[in-house]
C-alpha cells in the first residue's frame, strides 16, 4: 500500500484523512443524501465501504437491527470474493482468520450395510490455478466487521445508522436533483413506529428477501421452491466422524447433509435436510428445533458417534430459487428516456439455497458492479446513462446462480444409487468436479457493451478472457524487487487500469512501443487520459497505466522508463515508483506464458474498476483506446 503522499502523518496507514464532515454525528436525520442503502448485509456493506471512500459521495446506510451481526447466516467465501477482498485489502486478515477448504469429501452408503456410511471419493476443493486466493469459509459477522472498519477508516468515517428501515419510497421522474423521497420507520423501544422522510438521488435496497424497496418499484420474485426442509447449524461437538474437518457431502439412506468445518479450529457447520412440506405448507408450521437438526444429523452419520455440546446458531430454511425482472425502476419501455434512482441487489432481488456457497459471493458481486458505477455518476466522472449497465450485468449473473443452484440442491439432496466400490464416480462427485469454476465465482462473464470490449484482438492475451474477472499473475516490481501479483495493484478506488505488456526486444527506451504508447498518453490532448482526468488531479486518477517487461527486474533501469510510468504527484510532486513490472520465471511460466500473451506484439489489457477485463488492444490501437473510454467516461473540465 501507499501512503504519505500528501505528507508524512503518524499511525495506522489505513485510516485516511478525514474529509469534512456532512452532517452531525449525534443530530438527527439529514433532510437529503446522495445514496441511501437500506441493510447491512454483505451486499449493503460492500456498496458502502466504497462510496465511504468517496470524499464528496454523501452516503447513509440504514439496518432495522440495532447494532451489527454477531454470529450465524452464511460463512463460504469464494476465491472471486477473497480477491474482491484484495481490492479492499483485508484478504489477507480473512485468510489468516478463516479456516480454508482444501479438500472435498463425499460419503454414501454402504452397499453391504446401507444403514451405514462410507467415504467414497475426494477431490482438491479448488483446481490448481484458478487464483492466488483460497476458498475458505469464516462467520459473516466477521466479513461485515471488516466492511465496517473500511467504512470507519474511510475519509467520510461512514457509520450505519441502526434501528432504522425503509417502510416505503416514491421516485420522481421529472424530479430535479433529489427525486427518491424514502419513508424511514424507527425500530428501538424507545421509538417503535416513528416515521421521518428524507429525500435521495439514489436508493439502493440490500435489504433481503422481503425487501421494502423492491415492492416499492413493483419488483416481484419469480420462481418455484423445492418444498423441502433443511436445518443449519453451527455447533461445538464431539464425533468419530473422520472428516469433520473437512468439506464433506455425505448421501445416506437417512437424508443427505453438508458438513463445513468453520475457523478456529473447533467449531461445524451442518446443513441437514428435514423433512419434505407440501406445497401448501411452510416450514415454520412444522415447529422444528435444534434437536430436530442433531438427531437427523446422528442417523444419517452412523455409525460414527455425534455429540452436540453447544449449539452457538442455528435456523430453519426451506429451498426457494426465484429471481425479479429487473434491478432497477426503470421500465425496459423507458430505458431510453430516464436512467434508474432506485436499485435492488442481493436476496432483495434472488433467493437460492445455501448449499453452493454462493449467496454473500453474489451479493456482495452486485454491490461491487455497481458502487464504482455510482461513484462515476456522483463526482461528474461519467454519465448517469452508465447506471442500466447495471441491472443487465448482474441480472444475468444472478440468474446464472440460480439455475445452477436449482440443479446443485437437486442433486445434494437426492439419494445416491450407485456406492458400491466398482462403480463409476458418484454423481454428485461428478457434479461437484464439473462446477468447480462456477462454485469458485469465476464464471461470470459480462457481455459485449459500451463497458466491454468485443473479441477482436483477444488472441493477444488470451488468458485475459474479455468480460471476465483480471485473472493475476506472479510479477516482481522493477523499483524494489518485490515478488507479488499484478493484481493486487488493483484497489476498490473507481479508477480504471491500462496494463501494457511490452514486447519481447522493448526495455522501455526511447522509441519502443512502450515509449511511444505513453508519450501519447501523457501529452496527446486526444489520449484518454488527458480527455477524462482533471486538470488539478494527479495523473493516475482516473486511468492508472502499470506496464509489463519481459527482462528480469536486473536488465531494467527505472529511471530509464519513462515519464508516464514515474509520475509525479501529490503537493510535493513525489515520484511514484510502483508502475513498473517485470516477468517472474522463478517458480516456472512468467506471466507472458501464464495469460497467453503475444511476447512478439505485446498489448494492452483495459481492466475495469471491479477488476473485469474491459478490452484487449495492439500497443498502437491508440484511436480506439480512445474511442473506448470517450463511450464510458465525460470530458473533464478545461484547466
Amino acid at each position: 500500500m501507499q501512503f504519505f503522499l500528501e505528507g508524512f502523518r503518524p499511525g495506522d496507514p489505513d485510516v485516511c484523512p478525514a474529509a469534512p464532515a456532512w452532517r452531525d454525528p449525534g443530530g438527527g436525520l439529514p433532510e437529503t443524501v446522495d445514496v441511501l442503502i437500506a441493510g447491512c448485509g454483505p451486499a449493503g456493506l460492500c456498496l458502502a465501504a466504497q462510496l465511504a471512500r468517496a470524499p464528496g459521495v454523501r452516503t447513509m446506510i440504514v439496518e432495522p437491527k440495532l447494532g451489527p451481526m454477531e454470529k450465524g447466516q452464511a460463512d463460504g467465501i469464494n476465491v472471486r470474493s477473497m480477491e474482491m477482498f484484495q481490492a479492499f485489502g483485508f484478504a489477507g486478515k480473512v485468510s489468516r482468520e478463516s479456516v480454508w477448504i482444501n479438500e472435498t469429501t463425499f460419503w454414501s452408503r454402504d452397499p453391504d450395510r446401507p444403514d451405514r456410511i462410507r467415504r467414497v471419493g475426494r477431490v482438491q476443493d479448488v483446481e490448481d490455478g484458478l487464483s492466488e486466493m483460497p476458498h475458505v469459509l469464516i462467520n459473516q459477522a466477521r466479513v461485515h466487521d471488516m466492511f465496517l472498519d473500511v467504512m470507519r477508516n474511510a475519509p467520510t468515517r461512514l457509520t450505519p445508522d441502526y434501528g432504522l428501515k425503509v417502510a416505503d419510497l416514491s421516485v420522481d421522474p421529472l424530479g430535479a436533483d433529489f427525486p427518491v423521497t424514502v419513508r424511514l420507520e424507527r425500530t428501538g423501544p424507545e421509538k417503535t413506529g416513528e416515521v421521518e422522510t428524507l429525500r435521495a438521488r439514489y436508493v439502493v435496497g440490500c435489504d433481503g428477501a422481503r425487501s421494502a424497496v423492491r415492492r416499492a418499484i413493483g419488483g416481484r420474485l419469480h420462481g418455484d421452491a423445492a418444498h423441502e426442509a433443511w436445518g443449519v447449524m453451527d455447533v461445538l461437538a464431539v464425533s468419530e466422524f473422520p472428516d469433520l474437518r473437512m468439506k464433506a457431502i455425505v448421501q445416506s439412506d437417512h437424508g443427505s447433509m453438508l458438513v463445513l468445518p468453520r475457523e478456529g479450529g473447533y467449531l461445524v457447520r451442518l446443513y441437514v435436510a428435514l423433512d419434505k412440506l407440501r406445497p401448501d405448507e411452510r416450514v415454520a408450521e412444522r415447529g422444528l428445533g435444534p434437536e430436530d437438526i442433531i438427531a437427523k444429523a446422528r442417523r444419517i452419520l452412523h455409525p460414527f458417534p455425534f455429540e452436540a455440546r453447544e449449539v452457538v446458531w442455528w435456523s430453519i430454511y426451506e429451498i426457494g430459487h426465484r429471481l425479479t425482472d429487473k434491478f432497477d425502476d426503470v421500465p425496459s419501455n423507458a430505458v431510453d428516456t430516464r436512467t434508474p434512482r432506485v436499485f435492488t441487489a442481493g436476496d432483495a432481488c434472488h433467493t437460492h439455497s445455501p448449499k453452493a456457497g454462493q449467496g454473500m459471493n453474489v451479493s456482495m458481486g452486485d454491490t461491487f458492479n455497481l458502487g464504482w458505477k455510482l461513484v462515476s455518476v456522483l463526482t461528474g466522472r461519467a454519465d448517469a446513462s452508465l447506471l442500466h449497465s447495471y441491472s443487465a450485468e448482474r441480472r444475468a449473473a444472478a440468474k446464472g446462480l440460480v439455475d445452477f443452484d436449482h440443479r446443485w440442491s437437486r442433486v445434494v439432496g437426492a439419494r445416491e444409487e450407485t456406492a458400491d466400490a466398482d462403480a463409476e464416480m458418484p454423481r454428485f462427485q461428478r457434479e461437484f468436479i464439473a462446477n468447480g469454476r462456477f462454485t469458485a465465482g469465476l464464471t461470470i462473464r459480462y457481455a459485449p457493451s459500451a463497458l466491454i470490449g468485443e473479441d477482436r484482438w483477444q488472441k493477444l492475451a488470451g488468458g485475459f478472457e474479455i468480460g471476465t474477472r483480471f485473472h493475476s499473475a506472479p510479477v516482481v516490481r522493477l523499483a524494489d524487487a518485490r515478488p507479488m501479483h499484478l493484481g493486487h495493484v488493483i484497489e476498490a478506488d473507481a479508477r480504471w487500469r491500462i496494463f501494457a505488456f511490452a514486447p519481447d526486444d522493448d526495455t522501455g527506451a526511447p522509441g519502443g512501443a512502450i515509449d511511444r504508447l505513453c508519450a501519447h498518453l501523457a501529452d496527446d490532448p486526444a489520449s484518454p487520459i488527458r480527455a477524462h482526468t482533471p486538470a488539478d488531479e494527479d495523473i493516475d486518477a482516473v486511468i492508472d497505466v502499470r506496464a509489463v517487461f519481459q527482462q528480469g527486474f536486473r536488465d531494467l533501469e527505472h529511471g530509464d522508463m519513462p515519464a508516464l510510468l514515474r509520475p509525479s504527484k501529490g503537493c510535493y510532486g513525489l515520484c511514484d515508483y510502483e508502475k513498473v513490472f517485470c516477468a517472474d520465471a522463478k517458480s516456472g511460466p512468467d506471466i507472458f506464458d501464464l495469460r497467453a500473451i503475444d511476447r512478439a506484439r505485446g498489448c494492452l489489457v483495459i481492466v475495469r474498476p471491479d477488476q473485469h477485463v474491459a478490452h484487449v488492444l495492439p500497443l498502437d490501437a491508440m484511436p480506439e483506446l480512445s474511442d473506448f473510454f470517450a463511450g464510458i467516461l465525460r470530458k473533464a473540465a478545461p484547466g
